[in-house]
């Protein structure tokens, strides 16, 4: 998805929620909460739906359980592989993908609620009545190591892909700044080993900024990317986050034409309710006009 990033000036403001006009799509992460603000007893009810809920841990292990079968099938076959990265000069509404050609198989995920839940810094944002703090997230960048947890479905479907030859590979809005922390965190929720430049990328690698297009592409120049998966769109391709796309617009472009085809085979979305370019939108944004309704 993401990681909870930073945009402006490597900082990332948070968007606004759904009583506001939200902010342009162009940041790659946002962090307002969805729902209800926290209240002394209980954090908002997206992180309740997110992190504590049967609901919560079941998608997230029902989505790897498809993914890594969907992976071990594809690294098996004898059919010649192709990118699920975008090619270059390519767009969502006119996909084109290149051949892989002999590069070594990848998997590309986001980090942040794509493979760990950031339940320390989260918990501890909702407790201080925060929704977003820059820099309680450097320091969680820095210093999380052992309070994120590894998403359920997570540790078995790495293992599987490794298993059939598949290089695991991050690539999060994390800064480069603090890569050993993001290093450190993976390793103590049981991902196993990442490298920064190699099987890590991260904000600053490529001088896109928060876009992760020019990570994605110098990961496929390396290597042939058969899945990726994120928890939101900017995890696929950056044009989902183009400012001029109204919320309907951008719902079309992902769920029609030639991309559809790509959700659950090659692409994978995690659930995210909590934060994110999806967290917006009035009333005459979400719900059509012609089904409006009220009782008699």
């Amino acid at each position: 998805m993401r990681g909870l990033a930073f945009a402006a000036a490597l900082l990332l403001a948070g968007c606004a929620s759904t009583q506001t006009a939200p902010k342009p799509l162009s940041a790659d992460v946002v962090a307002s909460q969805v729902g209800e603000k926290p209240t002394p007893t209980s954090p908002p009810t997206g992180q309740q739906w997110l992190y504590g809920s049967a609901e919560g841990a079941v998608a997230s292990a029902q989505v790897y359980r498809a993914l890594a079968a969907y992976v071990r099938a594809v690294a098996i076959s004898a059919a010649p592989h192709k990118q699920v990265v975008l090619a270059e000069g390519s767009t969502p509404a006119a996909p084109r993908f290149d051949d892989c050609g002999q590069k070594p198989l990848a998997a590309v995920f986001d980090a942040d609620e794509t493979l760990i839940w950031n339940i320390g810094a989260m918990r501890y944002m909702a407790e201080q009545r925060k929704d977003f703090d820059p820099a309680i997230w450097d320091q969680w960048e820095k210093t999380g190591a052992g309070k994120a947890v590894a998403m359920p479905g997570v540790i078995d479907a790495v293992n599987i892909m490794r298993g059939a030859g598949v290089t695991v590979i991050v690539n999060t809005n994390r800064t480069a700044a603090n890569a050993k922390g993001t290093e450190d965190t993976l390793r103590a929720a049981g991902l196993g080993e990442y490298k920064h430049g190699e099987t890590l990328f991260l904000m600053g690698d490529t001088p896109d900024g928060a876009s992760k297009d020019g990570r994605r592409a110098l990961i496929a120049s390396r290597y042939c990317v058969i899945a990726m998966g994120g928890d939101q769109l900017g995890d696929f391709a950056q044009a989902f986050n183009a400012r001029e796309l109204s919320v309907a617009d951008r719902k079309t472009l992902a769920t029609s034409g030639p991309i559809a085809d790509l959700w659950g085979h090659g692409w994978f979305l995690l659930s995210n309710p909590v934060y994110g370019p999806s967290i917006r939108g009035g009333f005459a944004d979400i719900f059509p006009s012609d089904k409006q309704w009220e009782p008699k």
